[in-house]
C-alpha cells in the first residue's frame, strides 16, 4: 500500500510541476496578404464554414479553448496545430506554387468527401465545426470550381 501512496504523490507532484511548462501559442491578429480568404475572395458563407471548421489547426491564429491551459493537453494541442499547419496553412496560401495549391485543393475535396476533415477528435468538442451535408456540398462545389480555375 505504501508503494501506491508514494507513486500517487509522485504523479501528483509531476502533474502540478508540468503546469508551469509553457507552450507556444499559435495566435496572431494579423491577416497576411497571402491568406486563402484574401487571395481567393471567398464568399462569406463559405468563409464562415472554413474558418469555423479548419482555421484553428490550419492557420496562424488558433482560437484556444479553456482547457489549453492544462498540461499535458496544451502539449497535445500545440503538436496537433503544428502538424496541421505543416500540412496546410491557409494564411500562407498564396506563397504555395500552383501545383501545390492544386494538390491541396484535391486533398481538401478528398478529405471532406471521406469525412476525414475536420477530425472527429476536434468535432467531438467543437460541435460547430461539424459539416452538415449541405455545408459539405457548398464547400466542395466551391473548392472544385476554384481548383478548376487554377
Amino acid at each position: 500500500m505504501k508503494a501506491v501512496k508514494v507513486t500517487g504523490w509522485i504523479l501528483l507532484v509531476a502533474l502540478v510541476g508540468i503546469q508551469f511548462m509553457p507552450t507556444d501559442r499559435n495566435q496572431s491578429d494579423f491577416i497576411p496578404k497571402t491568406d486563402f480568404m484574401v487571395v481567393n475572395e471567398v464568399p462569406k458563407n463559405i468563409e464562415n464554414i472554413i474558418k469555423t471548421s479548419c482555421y484553428d489547426c490550419h492557420s496562424n491564429n488558433t482560437d484556444y479553448p479553456w482547457y489549453n491551459k492544462v498540461q499535458p493537453v496544451a502539449w497535445y494541442l500545440e503538436d496537433h496545430v503544428e502538424h496541421g499547419k505543416e500540412e496546410l496553412n491557409f494564411n500562407e496560401w498564396d506563397s504555395y506554387s500552383s501545383r501545390r495549391k492544386n494538390s491541396k485543393l484535391k486533398s481538401i475535396i478528398s478529405q471532406i468527401e471521406d469525412d476525414e476533415m475536420p477530425l472527429a477528435s476536434y468535432t467531438l468538442i467543437h460541435r460547430d465545426a461539424r459539416l452538415s451535408d449541405t455545408e459539405k456540398k457548398i464547400v466542395l462545389d466551391w473548392v472544385s470550381k476554384l481548383k478548376d480555375s487554377l
